[in-house]
């Protein structure tokens, strides 16, 4: 099976492929779809929109799949967006969820789930804990359990289990990573208690023993339980490798049939998801973990454990051909997969059939950046995700992988072959209005001045951490064709395609934006570019740059100046993480899958006139982007009057009334776009049905999220 550029398909998948057990479940092969918060869960049409989520990649090709966290009680649910567990409404959607993977080769566990003192003001329930203390993601202070309540909540669990049984679920993970209440009970930063739920690393541990045997316990031994516990909390002050060890080996113990290794708080000042992490860098810990345990006493505990069980790795996981290269290595048994899943439902199937693959591109936009603030969560380069009801595929025509629509070619017939619509725009949203418009049967011309597709997305991928971008734009490109899209490239449309263009049933125009001019004194320079030229041409070996403008294409722009992409070793480096194990440090260049991180040297000063440097960044992900501009040098300036441009630099006046120079060969625009919409009287005067999407419509600081939602909604507007 040849490998596709950029399509994260392998061309081989041995071990991915190779089937597996977990207890008494049997899997056709060793990619675990991950938990996902969809933010769908507290709905009252939850059912339908989850079930409708999760057979899609049933029928995409999924082994197993676990849910997005469900509340064992209402003071367990993060905020109003769960699931609670103990409600009608959801028993009534998790029928549905359960059966989602009927005809299929997919099993679905559920998720039990306690956020603990990560709970917000607006949760179902009052914000509960081991202690008293507050945690930088809801900044509540929680209200210490009593000893006999640990007890109820340890029953939750076991009813939650039992529930999952009753309802046909397949297996059932208990949610112990990522700080929630497992984690809160487990390690010292949290757990300050001094009664038989804490006080040493026994006592610590014993709540999360606790919940595993009550699971257990309540399912029987023939119902696959799987713990995700925390490898890594990445906290100040947090638990030793050895109790890390001590806690796996005692839920083995406890009758656990999987350890999913998760690693990470999400108050953690180290980034573990984003783009910025090195692919595949925090495996070790998986690794280390599933070598730790077997025929052995626990270190801590005592507790005999005689076998081992196998061990899940993930985080920064996005191509199945980074996950057969973990696999072969032979140090864990499966490999999750959260996010790639919401990038492409049939990543899996089309692996088999060697097609290419939407790439997740870890930018947190509209998935993480959305489910801590309880948005509907979907994802910036497949809209369709999480809104499979408002936007069904016709005749399943996205479900099944290889059982999908079947390439065409111009010319080609189809049942809706009569109709013609043209799509004037080649980046974000016009590739997904094309693309969608093509899956709903008309005959689709797409129109790009350039001559390549992507539009100002092409950029992104130049900068490091960010170089996942160019797998959309190739998955794109390669989609369409196998869809029978006519790609028009290097042509822009004019009056003198008028005629042309009027024969169309629809048009999206989705030409997008170009640089805003700027009326400062000696911006006609020539070493004055905008940001286009300064992407496309470079700024010429320039050693001293100065950016007008500290959005978010600013912060790409310095970040590539600054910068080149990093490996793990030098990752850790950076964020001071020491990996569990001597052996696994050494280990750590073959898992890394990027070049040697190193700063260039280029000098860089980012300005803007007023606010906060990076706005428009995703939630998640501007602090990493920030931290590293300062980590390479960059200077910033805000508050400020630009006075004028200098063969030298730039002049400015800050709000104090001081005035600075800035030293630069080249000085860089970068403040703001404006529409291109020049085609809209044209299609007005032909009376064409339209959809202006993208930049196009509005254009504020990029936003790729918008551009592809657009994109999709206006084909299905227009051609549906």
């Amino acid at each position: 099976m040849p490998e596709r550029a950029d399509s994260g398909a392998p061309a081989a998948l041995t071990h991915v492929f190779t089937p597996v057990t977990l207890g008494s479940l049997a899997l056709p092969h060793r990619i675990v779809m991950g938990s996902m918060h969809l933010c769908l869960e507290g709905l009252e049409d939850a059912g339908e929109r989850l079930a409708a989520f999760y057979r899609e990649r049933a029928l995409g090709g999924a082994g197993l799949i676990i849910t997005g966290g469900w509340a064992v009680s209402a003071d367990g649910a993060a905020d109003a967006s769960y699931g609670v567990l103990s409600t009608a409404v959801a028993r009534r959607a998790l029928e549905q969820v359960a059966g989602a993977s009927a005809g299929t080769e997919a099993s679905i566990a559920l998720q039990l789930f306690h956020a603990g003192r990560y709970a917000v003001a607006d949760s179902p329930g009052e914000v509960v804990a081991p202690s008293a203390i507050a945690s930088r993601v809801s900044r509540i202070e929680p209200r210490a359990l009593g000893e006999e309540e640990v007890w109820e909540v340890i029953a939750e669990f076991a009813a939650g289990a039992a529930l999952a049984r009753e309802l046909g679920f397949a297996a059932v993970e208990v949610m112990g990573s990522e700080g929630y209440l497992v984690d809160q009970f487990l390690s010292p930063v949290t757990n300050r208690r001094e009664d038989s739920w804490g006080g040493d690393a026994e006592r610590r541990m014993r709540f999360g023993v606790e919940v595993a045997a009550a699971v257990r316990q309540a399912v029987g031994d023939d119902f696959p339980v799987l713990f995700r516990m925390t490898g890594a909390e990445l906290m100040p002050e947090s638990r030793p490798w050895a109790e890390v060890e001590a806690f796996a080996a005692t839920l083995v113990g406890a009758g656990v049939d999987a350890l999913n290794v998760g690693v990470g708080w999400h108050e953690s000042a180290v980034p573990t998801v984003q783009g910025a992490v090195p692919a595949g860098a925090f495996v070790p810990w998986a690794e280390e973990l599933r070598a730790s345990l077997g025929d052995r006493e626990a270190p801590i505990t005592g507790a005999a454990t005689t076998a081992a069980v196998p061990v899940i790795a993930g985080n920064r996981i996005n191509r199945l051909r980074d996950a057969e290269a973990i696999l072969a290595a032979g140090s864990v048994d499966l490999v999750s997969m959260s996010r790639p899943f919401l990038a492409d439902p049939l990543i899996v199937e089309k692996a088999r059939g060697g097609r290419a693959v939407n790439v997740c591109i870890s930018c947190d936009q509209a998935c993480i950046d959305r489910s801590i603030v309880g948005e509907h969560v979907s994802c910036l380069v497949n809209p369709r995700a999480g809104f499979e009801v408002d936007f069904p595929a016709p005749g399943g025509a996205e479900t099944g992988g290889a059982r999908g629509p079947a390439p065409t070619s111009p010319g080609s017939q189809s049942p809706r072959r009569g109709r013609r619509f043209a799509v004037i725009g080649g980046g974000p949203a016009g590739l997904e209005a094309a693309r969608a418009l093509a899956t709903l049967g008309p005959e689709v011309h797409l129109y790009e001045a350039r001559g390549e597709l992507g539009g100002q997305f092409r950029w992104a991928r130049m900068v490091p951490g960010k170089e996942d971008y160019g797998a959309t734009i190739s998955y794109f490109e390669s989609e369409l064709r196998r869809l029978g899209v006519h790609l028009h490239l290097g042509h822009e449309v004019d009056e003198g395609d008028a005629d042309v263009i009027a024969d169309c049933d629809g048009v999206v125009l989705a030409t997008g934006v170009h640089p805003r001019t700027v009326d400062i004194p000696g911006a006609s320079l020539p070493h004055v570019v905008d940001y286009a030229e300064a992407f496309e041409s470079g700024l010429g070996g320039a050693r001293r740059v100065a950016i007008v403008g500290a959005g978010g294409i600013g912060v790409d722009l310095a970040h590539l100046l600054t910068h080149e992409p990093a490996n793990a070793a030098d990752f850790f480096e950076r964020y001071r993480v020491t990996p569990p194990s001597v052996e696994t440090y050494r280990r750590i260049e073959t898992v890394s899958l990027h070049s040697k991180r190193l700063i260039n040297g280029t000098s860089v000063t980012l300005m803007r006139r007023s606010g906060r440097v990076g706005s428009g960044i995703g939630r998640t992900t501007k602090w990493v982007w920030l931290d590293a501009l300062r980590h390479g040098g960059v200077q910033t300036r805000t508050g400020l009057t630009y006075r004028q441009i200098t063969p030298g630099g730039i002049e400015i006046e800050l709000d104090d009334g001081g005035v600075e120079s800035i030293a630069a060969e080249r000085v860089v625009i970068a403040a703001g776009q404006e529409r291109r919409d020049e085609l809209r009287p044209l299609l007005e005067r032909l009376g064409v049905p339209y959809r202006v999407v993208g930049g196009a419509e509005d254009p504020s600081e990029l936003n790729a999220v918008r551009a592809f939602a657009e994109g999709l909604r206006a084909a299905h507007e227009l051609a549906g």
